[in-house]
């Protein structure tokens, strides 16, 4: 039940370049939070997402010609708008609307000239995707525009949620246009800060002397970043995804967040108990099996697996890390088989045809295959820097060694060629996750893997690791390990995740394995979105009160 204190929207639309586009984190946020916030506000909830599949199936997007029909007609027929509407394909089926936005490319100039006449942000320094999100967060609002005045929501409490620096220009347009609409703009990374960090320059132990604009300037992230804050500034309510992100908000683009709003998680993600271990077996086998074929050697039925994911970000993700503490674990000599796969999607030419052949004959070859690391083709192998990190290291994955590590390129779909299995079924095969974060303004990825009752190891510099340790969660006999990590204590980390690793493999009993994944998964549900949708009904009071508060004050001026 929604509290009677709070007011609350009569309609919300939402919007992301990730709605029914499956790109990163945020749209795990997004088609997990689908859910409660349909049953909370039953078809009044409406995302907006890029039509990125026009003349094509969209296997996210279920088109439904008699939803929101008598407005698609007008929007069609009298705004020129090119929609397609009907539901996401994910639980709740939300309403959801794909935009074309192509078609505003043409009017571009009048777009940018707007934007500078209103807020001052020149738009003519913009590059790379910079235009192809203005142009969709412009489309956006004018959906919001459109159906806001077809349905006639002038007098209701009507929220627009937009998500990320790329929508930013529709939180400003909906502000100067649609002043009875609420505006909330969360920012899930700041341009500024990410781009410090994946510049390898020191974030969190130089955030007080740094100034946004000038960051964003000697970056030459200046639009992005303009755009960003004025969005942060000029929004009726504010978000971050977590505290450790507020931090750096408030330092990098002048405003304090209103309410910070953390990501929640839906537990049909994860399958019942008999169908949860029929799973894990087959994940199990899967990956076991690829590793004996690739590297031509036995590995033990009982072998410890450890994984790591996420975007390629080398350092940022803490993958450099992740390699140094597996080398770290293989120098100490365990007495456990330990595989290790890097599950990071890279430019690739496909899967390994020589592996693939083994994989149909399966003759258990006694010799490894070249670069028996690698489970698909790179199509830079010399420029890429996981690989080169383990030739450093001198990963042969001999027969003899008792630490492996695998590195899978690839999106797992399901369809990757090498194990055709998506990545949920994977994950459940794991023993350990371990995601040594640098720049992670929440982190899915360990909630995920706690979720399938997979203990993990996150860092102190996470937002998922902020949270974990005020709920006293902090070493991996509660589940997670969150462990410090500072500017410079990069081998000090690497080395306490390989005490860890040595721990869990080797003095960890069945029965003690069976506790710490039961806590894992306890931690999980603490952190569903059936309790963090709170802090979202939090800031659509905040917003709608906001949006009153100011209307009021322009009434009275004039």
């Amino acid at each position: 039940m929604i509290s009677s204190k709070k007011l609350t929207p009569d309609y919300i639309f939402e919007s992301s370049w990730e709605v029914c586009n499956k790109v990163g984190g945020i749209y795990t946020v997004l088609s997990t939070k689908a859910k409660t916030l349909q049953s909370l506000f039953k078809d009044k909830i409406i995302f907006i997402g890029p039509d990125l599949w026009v003349g094509k199936e969209n296997p996210d997007f279920i088109e439904n010609k008699t939803v929101l029909k008598s407005w698609k007609k007008y929007a069609i027929e009298n705004e020129n708008l090119k929609v397609r509407v009907g539901r996401w394909n994910i639980p709740g089926k939300p309403i959801t609307i794909l935009v074309d936005f192509s078609p505003f490319y043409e009017i571009k100039g009048d777009i940018y000239y707007q934007l500078w006449k209103n807020y001052g942000i020149d738009s003519t320094v913009g590059y790379g995707d910079y235009d192809e999100s203005c142009m969709f967060a412009y489309a956006t609002a004018k959906v919001i525009e459109s159906i806001s005045t077809f349905l006639k929501l002038e007098e209701k409490n009507v929220i627009a949620l937009f998500n990320e620096w790329m929508l930013g220009l529709g939180v400003l347009y909906v502000r100067t246009n649609l002043p009875y609409i609420s505006t909330i703009f969360t920012t899930h990374a700041t341009s500024v800060g990410r781009s410090i960090s994946g510049n390898d320059k020191p974030l969190y132990g130089q955030m007080h002397n740094y100034n946004g604009d000038q960051m964003a300037q000697e970056l030459n992230v200046q639009c992005k970043h303009y755009l960003e804050k004025a969005a942060a500034h000029f929004s009726d309510c504010f978000t971050t995804v977590s505290e450790i992100t507020g931090v750096e908000a408030t330092q990098l683009l002048d405003k304090k967040p209103d309410i910070i709003t953390p990501n929640g998680f839906e537990p049909n993600f994860v399958p019942a108990e008999k169908q949860y271990n029929k799973k894990k077996n087959t994940a199990r086998k899967a990956i076991i099996e690829v590793a004996k074929q690739l590297t031509g050697s036995e590995i033990s039925e009982d072998a410890v697996l450890i994984g790591t994911s996420g975007r390629y970000e080398y350092r940022n993700k803490g993958l450099d890390i992740f390699v140094e503490a597996i080398n770290r674990v293989r120098l100490s000599k365990p007495d456990k088989d330990i595989l290790a796969l890097i599950m990071v999607p890279a430019g690739i030419n496909g899967a390994r045809k020589d592996l693939i052949e083994r994989l149909e004959a399966n003759n258990n070859e006694s010799y490894p295959l070249p670069n028996s690391y690698l489970t698909h083709e790179l199509t830079d192998i010399y420029s890429d820097k996981i690989s080169n990190y383990l030739s450093y290291l001198n990963f042969s994955n001999n027969t003899d060694d008792k630490v492996k590590i695998i590195f899978v390129p690839s999106y797992l779909n399901g369809n990757d060629g090498i194990f055709n299995l998506p990545y949920y079924d994977l994950l459940i095969g794991f023993d350990l996750t371990i995601f040594p974060s640098y720049y992670e303004p929440w982190g899915y990825t360990p909630l995920e893997s706690i979720a399938f009752h997979i203990p993990t190891i996150t860092t102190n510099l996470a937002g998922f690791g902020v949270w974990t340790a005020s709920e006293s969660v902090d070493t991996l006999n509660k589940g997670v390990e969150v462990i410090t990590r500072t500017e410079d204590n990069y081998f000090q980390v690497a080395e306490k995740i390989k005490e860890v690793i040595m721990s869990f493999s080797s003095n960890s009993s069945s029965e003690e394995i069976a506790n710490i994944r039961k806590a894992a998964f306890d931690l999980s549900e603490k952190a569903l979105w059936t309790y963090f949708i709170d802090y979202y009904l939090e800031a659509f009071d905040i917003a709608i009160r906001n949006t009153k508060t100011r209307n009021k004050h322009t009434k009275n001026k004039k």
